[in-house]
């Protein structure tokens, strides 16, 4: 009796750690799904003001303005992750979409430069940071839905996690990247002011689509 007792005194103390940590879990989750989500509509900002800008509605002077103030604004969110109490099992997807977000912020600065000066380069720059970003974040989320699911244990290696939350995060990725190309080559009206800006706009959804092809599991 007295070691059933024990037994049950040991699993009690397991159950208790664990509706802990779940609770702890669901709290941080909250915190950092409103990261995230004030990422999201701050980068929607950030591509609305192009729009205003190549619709005649701002001037160069007013679209760099704010986008000095979107970077402000921009470190002011990521220095959030710093704050946030993950239990052990979620610091990894912390530090991965706390990279994400530095390296999208490091591709709006590229690009801001590239309407800044005109300089090509900074354009390719700023779409090889956005890829980093997004690779980040595809390993970000993988890493959190291992550790919520749990799949991810103290004790264990990350194994992988479900495949439907993987897949339609691919797949909304994939498509802000096309957006993306219609906002950099498509004129008002939806088609483009030169043959070279078609021929770009097409290589740019191309590699859209070969990176979800890549990151469909």
């Amino acid at each position: 009796m007295l070691a059933a007792a024990g037994t049950i005194v040991v699993i009690a103390a397991y159950s208790y750690a664990d509706d802990l940590t779940r609770q702890k879990g669901l709290q941080f989750g909250a915190e950092l799904e409103r990261i995230q989500e004030d990422v999201k509509q701050l980068q929607t900002k950030f591509y609305s003001q192009r729009t205003l800008w190549t619709e005649g509605d701002i001037t160069k002077e007013q679209l760099l303005d704010s986008y000095d103030a979107h970077l402000e604004e921009f470190a002011g969110i990521i220095s959030r992750y710093d704050v946030l109490e993950p239990p052990d099992i979620f610091e990894g997807s912390v530090e991965l979409l706390k990279t994400s977000s530095q390296t999208q912020m490091e591709s709006d600065s590229h690009y801001i430069e590239w309407i800044r000066t005109g300089d090509g380069s900074e354009k390719v720059r700023s779409d090889a940071r956005l890829q980093e970003s997004l690779d980040y974040e595809m390993l970000g989320i993988a890493e959190f839905y291992a550790a919520k699911s749990g799949v991810k244990r103290y004790d264990q290696e990350p194994f992988t996690p479900p495949q439907a939350g993987i897949a339609q995060r691919v797949v909304q990725a994939a498509q802000a990247m096309t957006d993306r190309c219609d906002v950099d080559f498509k004129d008002r009206s939806g088609g483009f002011e030169s043959e070279q800006h078609s021929i770009d706009w097409q290589g740019c959804v191309d590699s859209a689509q070969e990176w979800k092809t890549e990151h469909l599991p």
